[in-house]
C-alpha cells in the first residue's frame, strides 16, 4: 500500500465504523425515585431552567469514593444556600450501569436532602463516562450545569473559580459559554512523579488533541466543566463519543459552533482507584481522537440541531 492508499483505507474505516448520536432512553431511565420511593419523571434540558445550578456526577462502581465527594459537595451547596436563600441547586448522580451498590449509596442522599436536591439516574447498561454525563445533563434543570467526577479529585468549592471564568466570557452568543477546570498548571510537578513512558503518552495525547481536534485548551480531560444551559444543549445534542475521549469531541463541537471557552486553574488531587487503565486506554483515546476528526471530515458525523430525546 502507498501512503495515499493507507490514508484512504483509514478514511473508509473511520466512515464505515461511525456510530450515530444515541439519545434513546430505556423506560427505566426516564424516572428517578423520591425520598419515599415514588417514581417521578425526569424533566428535559429542552424545558426552561428552574434551578440556578445542576451538578451532574457520572459514577461507575463508585460506592466507596462517592460518599466522600457527595459529603463535600452537599456541605458546600447547603452552606451556599444558607448564605443566599435565592440560590437553588440539584445534584444528579448518574449510575453508569454499576455492578456494586452505587445507586443505593446515592439514594441515601436523596433520602437525607430530598429528591428536589439529589436525584439518581440509574442507566440500564454501562454507556461510558461521556454517555453518563450526557444522560444526566439532558435530565437537568439548571441555568448552568457542572460536570463533576465522583472521585472528588477537584476541590468542590473551586466551582467558584469556573463560575468566575464563565462570567468573564463576553459576549456569549445566544448565552452559550463553557468554563473548563484545568490541571495544566500542575503538569511540571506531575511529570516529575510519572514514569518516562507515561509522560511520553501524556505529551503524545496532548499533541493529538491539538493536531486533530481542539486548539487553545491545555487540559481537555479535567472532569470539572461548567456549561450554560444553552451551550450544554447545543454540544451534548451532537456528541457521539461516549467513552474517555468524549471531552475532546465536546470541546471540538463547541469550537465548531464558536462557543466561547474559558480555561481556569483548579485544585486537583490524584485519587486512588482511577478507572483509566493506562496503556490500553491511551491507545483507545488516541484512536478516538483520529477518528473524531476523520468522521467529521468525511461527513459520517454531522453537527446536530438540538433535537429532542426519545
Amino acid at each position: 500500500f502507498s501512503v495515499l492508499e493507507k490514508q484512504l483505507v483509514l478514511l473508509v474505516i473511520a466512515h464505515l465504523t461511525a456510530g450515530m448520536v444515541d439519545l434513546t432512553r430505556h423506560e427505566k431511565e426516564k424516572h428517578f425515585l423520591t425520598a419515599t420511593g415514588e417514581k417521578r419523571l425526569f424533566p428535559s434540558l429542552h424545558d426552561p431552567h428552574s434551578r440556578e445550578l445542576s451538578v451532574v456526577v457520572p459514577a461507575y462502581n463508585e460506592e466507596l469514593r462517592l460518599p466522600v465527594m457527595m459529603d463535600e459537595a452537599m456541605e458546600y451547596l447547603e452552606n451556599r444556600q444558607k448564605q443566599n436563600p435565592s440560590f437553588t441547586y440539584e445534584v444528579i448522580v448518574v449510575d453508569d450501569g454499576s455492578k456494586d451498590k452505587t445507586t443505593e449509596v446515592a439514594l441515601r442522599y436523596t433520602r437525607k436532602y430530598s429528591a428536589d436536591k439529589v436525584r439518581v439516574l440509574t442507566l440500564v447498561k454501562n454507556r461510558g463516562k461521556g454517555g453518563a454525563v450526557r444522560m444526566g445533563t439532558l435530565s437537568s434543570r439548571g441555568k448552568v450545569i457542572l460536570m463533576a467526577d465522583a472521585d472528588g479529585a477537584t476541590k468542590f468549592s473551586d466551582i467558584e473559580k469556573v463560575e468566575g471564568g464563565l462570567n468573564d466570557l463576553n459576549p456569549k452568543p445566544e448565552n452559550m459559554a463553557i468554563s473548563c477546570g484545568s490541571r495544566a498548571h500542575l503538569e511540571k510537578d506531575s511529570v516529575a512523579q510519572r514514569s518516562l513512558f507515561r509522560t511520553f503518552l501524556m505529551y503524545g495525547f496532548h499533541f493529538l488533541v491539538w493536531f486533530f481536534c481542539v486548539k487553545g485548551i491545555k487540559d481537555t480531560q479535567c472532569g470539572f466543566k461548567l456549561f450554560t444551559r444553552e451551550a450544554a444543549l447545543k454540544t451534548f445534542s451532537s456528541l457521539h463519543v461516549e467513552r474517555w475521549a468524549f471531552d475532546v469531541e465536546l470541546l471540538y463541537i463547541a469550537q465548531c459552533f464558536k462557543i466561547p471557552i474559558a480555561e481556569v486553574a483548579v485544585n486537583w488531587t490524584e485519587i486512588e482507584g482511577s478507572k483509566l487503565v493506562p496503556f490500553w486506554s491511551w491507545l483507545q483515546m488516541g484512536r478516538d481522537l483520529v477518528f473524531i476528526r476523520l468522521r467529521y471530515i468525511t461527513g459520517a458525523w454531522k453537527l446536530q440541531s438540538s433535537h429532542k430525546t426519545d
